[in-house]
């Protein structure tokens, strides 16, 4: 091997590096992209949870707060 044919493929090699790091580049960035979109799903979601516990909490509270205006009820009732 000359030193031409040695330069021809180390640039070769250099041309197949050089595309290699740019399909790991795009690859990284799809990645990061697909992660931010799981993030912001899961940052929708547990608001969406946060909100679903406070109102079962809230309807819990009315619930126990129901029975007990339903009792007055029942005992005027029975005065009469």
């Amino acid at each position: 091997m000359d030193t031409g044919e040695i330069i021809n493929e180390y640039k070769d090699q250099v041309r197949i590096l050089k595309q290699q790091i740019n399909e790991l580049e795009d690859a990284g960035k799809s990645k990061d992209a697909a992660n931010k979109r799981c993030l912001q799903k899961l940052e929708f979601s547990t608001k969406d949870l946060e909100d679903a516990l406070a109102k079962i909490k809230a309807l819990e509270e009315k619930i126990k707060e129901k029975p007990v205006e339903e009792e007055k009820e029942d005992t005027s009732n029975d005065t009469i």
